[in-house]
C-alpha cells in the first residue's frame, strides 16, 4: 500500500493531468477565452483615454481582466465541480478511492491555476502591447510574491466552496451566479479600490482577489491604494490560512456525510 504522501502526490497529479491536456486540446476554447476578454479591456480602455485618465488606469483595467479570470475559475472550475462530478457519476469514484480527498482537490486547483495561468498572461500581454500601458514596479519579486499569496487564497476559497457547494445541492447554482457581479464591484477590477469608504474597504478585503489585486497594483503602478502593501499581504496571508483551513474541515464534514448518510453521491439530493 503506498504511502499517505504518494497516494496525495498521485491522486493530485492525475486530476491535474486531464485541465493541462484540455489546454493544448481545445485551441479554439483558447483563442475565445483570450481575444473575447481583451474587447472588454478595450471598451474601458478607451473610456479612460476618452476622460484623460492617468495611463495607469488602463494597467488597472488590463490587470483587472486578468485577475477575473482566476475568479472565475474558482467559481466555475473548483467551487460547482464536484456538484457536476456527481451528476456524471465520478464523485463515488472519489469517495471510494484510497486517494484522499484533499489531493483530487489540490490537484483541480493546480490545474485550474496553470491553464488560467495562460489565459491571464495572454490577456495582460496583449493589452500592455496594444495600449502601451507603462509599468514601473517597485520590485519583480513582490509582484510575485502577492501574485502567489493571492492564487493560494483564492483556490483555498474554491476548495472550501467545492465542499460547501456539493451539501447545499441546486443551491449551487445560485450561489456561483450571486458571487460573480458584487465580487466584480468589491474588488475594484475596472477602477482603483482606494476610493472606497474605509468600511466599505474593510469589507471587500476579505476577498482575496481585492486585497491581492490592489497590492499588485500598487507594486506595478506605484499608485497609492486602500491599505498598504505590507497590510494586503497580511491580509491575504490569512485568508490563505483559514480557507485552507476550513476547506480540510468542510472535506472531512462532506466524507463523513457520505458515509454516515449515504446520500451525497446521490442525483439531485
Amino acid at each position: 500500500m503506498p504511502s499517505p504522501l504518494r497516494l496525495f502526490v498521485d491522486a493530485a497529479v492525475a486530476r491535474t493531468y486531464p485541465r493541462v491536456a484540455w489546454l493544448f486540446r481545445s485551441r479554439s476554447w483558447m483563442l475565445q477565452e483570450t481575444l473575447l476578454p481583451v474587447l472588454s479591456v478595450a471598451a474601458f480602455a478607451y473610456a479612460y483615454r476618452a476622460m484623460n485618465a492617468p495611463p495607469e488606469y488602463t494597467g488597472f483595467v488590463i490587470l483587472g481582466a486578468a485577475m477575473t479570470t482566476f475568479w472565475m475559475n474558482v467559481l466555475w472550475g473548483m467551487g460547482a465541480q464536484l456538484y457536476w462530478e456527481r451528476d456524471s457519476g465520478n464523485l463515488e469514484l472519489y469517495v471510494m478511492s484510497p486517494a484522499p480527498m484533499m489531493g483530487v482537490l489540490t490537484g483541480m486547483a493546480l490545474g485550474g491555476m496553470l491553464t488560467t495561468f495562460v489565459r491571464a498572461s495572454a490577456i495582460t500581454t496583449t493589452g500592455v502591447l496594444v495600449f502601451d500601458v507603462p509599468l514601473n514596479p517597485t520590485s519583480w519579486p513582490a509582484f510575485v510574491g502577492v501574485f502567489v499569496l493571492t492564487l493560494a487564497a483564492l483556490y483555498g476559497l474554491g476548495m472550501m466552496f467545492a465542499s460547501i457547494f456539493l451539501l447545499w445541492g441546486r443551491e449551487a447554482w445560485h450561489v456561483v451566479n450571486l458571487l460573480q457581479e458584487p465580487v466584480y464591484l468589491l474588488s475594484g477590477t475596472n477602477f482603483p479600490v482606494s476610493i472606497f469608504p474605509k468600511g466599505l474597504a474593510v469589507v471587500a478585503s476579505v476577498i482575496p482577489l481585492t486585497a491581492g489585486m490592489d497590492a499588485m497594483r500598487q507594486i506595478l503602478f506605484r499608485r497609492p491604494g486602500m491599505f498598504d502593501v505590507g497590510t494586503e499581504v497580511a491580509i491575504l496571508a490569512g485568508l490563505a490560512a483559514v480557507f485552507l483551513c476550513a476547506a480540510r474541515f468542510c472535506l472531512r464534514r462532506m466524507e463523513r456525510r457520505a458515509k454516515e448518510d449515504g446520500k451525497l453521491t446521490v442525483r439531485w439530493q
